[in-house]
């Protein structure tokens, strides 16, 4: 069964191999084929609706129809567990201080990867190359928690200049819904 709203496409490699290149050949056709119809939006790096939106990496998650966003309403930032790192923090710095953004949107998802790992993923990786990460994997068993553990990183950043808009969801892959968390009293 299929988890998005369009058929199941065939496998990206089993394509790529039958046109004798990898999926990033496909990618880049693709992107020429774009290019070809392609003209300058005029749009300024400024997100329209001055809003980040942090969320997960999950290919599930299509967050300008989820959220009915345009090209250039927002920043986007992603990664695995769509958590608050100091790269995050970093992102949304710029993207206040340089790009006028004002408000901050962070969405975590139901059946989320991270929810099956743990820190232990750190030390195997060390086994395996013989480096220890720097990065820690933050995983976690409950998201509406971690959503409220985000929102917190947030709104107590030294580096952030509007804290007072910071909301969070966590976004039902089922059914497409968010569900707005509120933050810890």
């Amino acid at each position: 069964m299929s988890t998005s709203a369009h058929p199941a496409p065939e496998p990206a490699t089993a394509t790529a191999a039958r046109s004798g290149g990898t999926v990033t050949d496909r990618l880049v056709e693709a992107n020429a084929r774009y290019a070809e119809e392609f003209s300058d939006p005029g749009m300024d790096a400024r997100p329209v609706l001055q809003v980040a939106v942090v969320a997960c990496m999950d290919a599930r998650l299509d967050l300008h129809d989820a959220l009915g966003l345009n090209l250039g309403d927002c920043h986007t930032i992603r990664n695995a567990g769509g958590v608050v790192t100091d790269d995050v923090i970093r992102s949304l710095t710029i993207s206040q201080r340089a790009l006028g953004t004002r408000s901050v949107i962070l969405i975590h998802h139901t059946n989320c990867g991270l929810e099956s790992l743990t820190e232990g993923f750190r030390q195997e990786l060390e086994a395996e190359v013989g480096q220890r990460p720097v990065w820690a994997v933050e995983a976690y068993s409950d998201a509406d928690q971690d959503v409220r553990q985000s929102m917190q990183r947030v709104r107590t950043s030294p580096f952030l200049l509007h804290t007072d808009d910071i909301r969070g969801f966590v976004f039902d892959v089922t059914t497409g819904l968010l569900r707005e968390i509120l933050p810890a009293s």
